[in-house]
């Protein structure tokens, strides 16, 4: 069931939601807060990690102006939806799932879906394990590189034996919660800053395996220009409510999905296909001598073509809306 807030002006988030209504959407005992604006045939926008709804502000409105109905969800462990402790709750199943209920939800028909960051495999994976309720398919910064019998959790174990990797920190619980939520806002101006064209390098820092998240990273002053103080607020605000668990608890699970949709057969998406990345983000080429990027199509059967964007790096839709809408655009209308 959905229940659409009559009043966009009174929703909590205030004057950042520009104009969008908040619904609620259930997916079993799971409730997710969705931004939607627009209407027309439905686009549903899944954010990464650290993000929420709120890194789709520029898409949301280019989107609906065009004639679309834009519904950017906050996903399990984010804002204000549901927020379980489990680990088991943030697999890839479970949030293809609430995709899923989404579209169902605010839908008429198939949707279009993108994604970015870890919100591009939820994507992808929508596609690929609900064929008949995705129509097309765009990724942001993670191209689509299906799901094996091999946990990547286990490949980052022996590619980052001798040196820092930040998936690996994540493994056991608390430790990471409890370096990020000492001050949110210090921790997402650092996560952001550092995996941005303007702090490249900063990210994905050569530092010792006993080394924290934080360590050796900037605090940015000022801010990048594609991002200000009010926007850091929100996002911290949003944290200060759920925490860190839910959106870490999202590595913890890689090694369910191997076991659980790592053996499905045929996994290539038959749904026209996209990639946009950031030509500095440190995700293309996190792996020695490996070009991510290189590897957008391999996995789709109708793949519509790549757009690697100039002056971004790993927040594209962010540091650069426009260019990141025109691909969009370019995309939308070959379907």
């Amino acid at each position: 069931m959905t229940e659409l807030t009559s009043d966009p002006t009174s929703d909590p988030h205030g004057d950042a939601a520009g104009g969008v209504e908040f619904t609620t959407v259930t997916n079993g005992d799971i409730t997710l807060e969705v931004a939607v604006k627009g209407a027309g045939p439905l686009i549903v926008f899944v954010h990464g990690w650290p993000e929420l709804w709120y890194s789709w502000r520029h898409q949301i409105d280019h989107v609906a102006a065009r004639g679309y109905r834009a519904a950017a969800l906050n996903v399990r462990g984010y804002g204000n939806s549901s927020n379980p402790t489990e680990i088991e709750r943030y697999t890839m199943r479970e949030l293809t799932g609430d995709v899923a209920a989404v579209i169902d939800a605010l839908g008429d028909g198939p949707a279009v879906v993108v994604g970015h960051d870890w919100g591009a495999p939820i994507a992808w994976n929508t596609a690929r394990l609900y064929p008949d309720k995705v129509r097309a398919a765009v990724g942001l910064s993670v191209p689509y590189l299906p799901i094996g019998p091999v946990s990547t959790i286990d490949i980052f174990r022996e590619l980052f034996q001798d040196r820092f990797f930040y998936q690996l920190y994540f493994q056991q619980p608390g430790v990471a919660e409890a370096e990020l939520s000492a001050d949110n806002a210090r921790s997402l101006r650092m996560i952001y800053f550092g995996a941005s064209v303007d702090g490249v390098g900063t990210f994905l820092t050569d530092k010792a395996p006993e080394a924290t998240m934080l360590e050796g990273m900037v605090d940015p002053d000022p801010l990048p220009s594609w991002i200000t103080a009010d926007d850091i607020a929100l996002y911290a605000a949003a944290y200060d409510v759920s925490g860190w668990h839910g959106p870490i608890n999202r590595y913890r699970a890689q090694g369910l999905d191997a076991a659980d949709i790592g053996q499905t057969e045929h996994p290539g998406l038959a749904q026209p296909a996209a990639f946009i990345g950031g030509e500095a983000d440190p995700v293309r080429d996190f792996v020695d001598g490996i070009d991510l990027f290189d590897r957008a199509a391999d996995a789709c059967l109708d793949f519509r073509g790549a757009t690697i964007v100039p002056g971004a790096g790993h927040w594209v839709q962010q540091e650069q809306p426009a260019a990141t809408n025109a691909a969009l655009d370019a995309f939308l209308d070959s379907l």
